[in-house]
């Protein structure tokens, strides 16, 4: 899996866990971060022992707790639009990955944090999390399609609101909303994330990640959705995958499932 200066990999199982390991800057996203979870993402693409991913942060207080504010002050509207379109990209990856992730929410996750967890699939909080979108007291807006994602997990009055006052939320008051699937402690967070997860790799890999296409598909302007669906469903028939499944339910035993 290679070594990275400000992640830690650990790969059991088929399944990934991906720990930014910055504690002491309470797991901020610096541009080596970036970089590094951005190697990390092509990886995922492309290594087929890697079946689901986990992301979480170092230490008790943090997810991630944003950017790193000394490279944002640095920046001008010359090269800031790149910075914000390298963020923006990267999360693409992740919310267009066909394998599904995690995000293991322990503590803050706040602007680039938020949105972070946003591109992933789903979303488990500790109790002591926190989620907000800070930026508007740095005289920002969310850089990296936090204005969107946001937008579309609790609707608009309430993106409005949490990213004009900057207000942090809490675990369940983020599960109330709709951002976070579920809430846990923060001792049954990674094993409540890692049960969802072996539970959702128990099921044909292949229609998985068509599961994440279709979805996707609903904030997407320029594709129809219902199209997507009926090709992913036509591509699901012709897959061994579905001849298994059907075959196990008259046979009434268990499928096993190959991802073909």
């Amino acid at each position: 899996m290679g070594t990275y200066e400000n992640l830690l990999l650990q790969l059991d199982n088929g399944i990934l866990t991906v720990t930014i390991n910055r504690e002491d800057k309470l797991n901020a996203l610096s541009v080596d971060t970036l970089r590094e979870i951005r190697n990390v993402v092509q990886q995922i693409y492309d290594d087929a022992a890697i079946k689901g991913v986990i992301f979480t942060g170092a230490g008790t207080k943090a997810f991630v707790a944003g950017a790193d504010i000394t490279e944002i002050a640095e920046l001008s509207e010359v090269n800031a639009r790149g910075f914000a379109e390298r963020g923006q990209e990267l999360f693409n990856l992740l919310e267009h990955c066909h394998k599904p992730i995690i995000a293991a929410v322990n503590g803050f996750a706040l602007g680039g944090g938020c949105e972070l967890a946003m591109a992933c699939h789903l979303r488990i909080a500790s109790t002591n999390a926190r989620f907000g979108q800070p930026e508007v007291n740095l005289g920002l807006v969310p850089g990296y399609g936090g204005t969107q994602r946001l937008t579309q997990l609790v609707g608009k009055g309430k993106a409005m609101e949490l990213i004009m006052t900057a207000d942090m939320i809490s675990a369940e008051t983020a599960k109330a909303l709709g951002l976070v699937n579920e809430v846990t402690s923060p001792e049954e967070l990674l094993p409540t994330c890692l049960a969802l997860l072996n539970k959702i790799l128990s099921k044909a890999p292949l229609a998985i990640g068509l599961v994440i296409e279709c979805v996707n598909a609903v904030f997407n302007k320029d594709e129809d959705g219902y199209q997507t669906e009926a090709n992913a469903f036509a591509r699901c028939c012709s897959s061994e995958d579905f001849l298994e499944g059907t075959n196990a339910f008259i046979e009434k035993r268990r499928p096993v499932f190959k991802g073909k």
